[in-house]
């Protein structure tokens, strides 16, 4: 069922995806092509918002605050998990997977890949802020307007 609180915590993961999703690409190296990078980080966000954090708001503070947490672990796992399984089809599509498990061995290879650019100080600062704020703020909503 939508609530505020589900909505208010979707738009802010949401933010947070698209502030770290800018971050990282400053991070690479000029002339990378991105795609639909932040776009999909961004519908992540809003998802994992929706259904980690929103769906949680309303216990308490401390309960926002790793509600949150958790949140923002959520989004990165999952964004990961996503650009990790488009790429692997990428290379599958060019024949270099033997068999369907190389294949999904290779999901979790490049996600390990994928997290050397989460290693940044900034990055993971900005991760952080942003689950406590969307976890506090969904809390804060909860209460309010339920």
């Amino acid at each position: 069922m939508p609530t505020a609180s589900k909505l208010v915590a979707a738009f802010c993961l949401s933010v947070t995806a698209l502030i770290v999703s800018e971050m990282i690409k400053q991070n690479m190296p000029e002339g990378t092509q991105f795609g639909m990078f932040s776009g999909v980080n961004v519908l992540v966000g809003l998802v994992v918002g929706w259904v980690t954090v929103g769906s949680r708001a309303g216990r308490g503070f401390a309960a926002a605050v790793t509600t949150g947490l958790t949140g923002a672990v959520a989004l990165v796992f999952w964004c990961l998990f996503v650009h990790a399984c488009y790429e692997m089809t990428e290379q599958a599509m060019r024949g270099l997977y033997k068999s369907f498990f190389d294949a999904v061995q290779g999901i979790f290879e490049l996600m390990l890949e994928f997290s050397h650019e989460l290693l940044d100080k900034d990055i993971a600062i900005v991760l952080l802020l942003g689950g406590f704020l969307s976890g506090f703020v969904a809390d804060f909503v909860s209460k309010r307007w339920s």
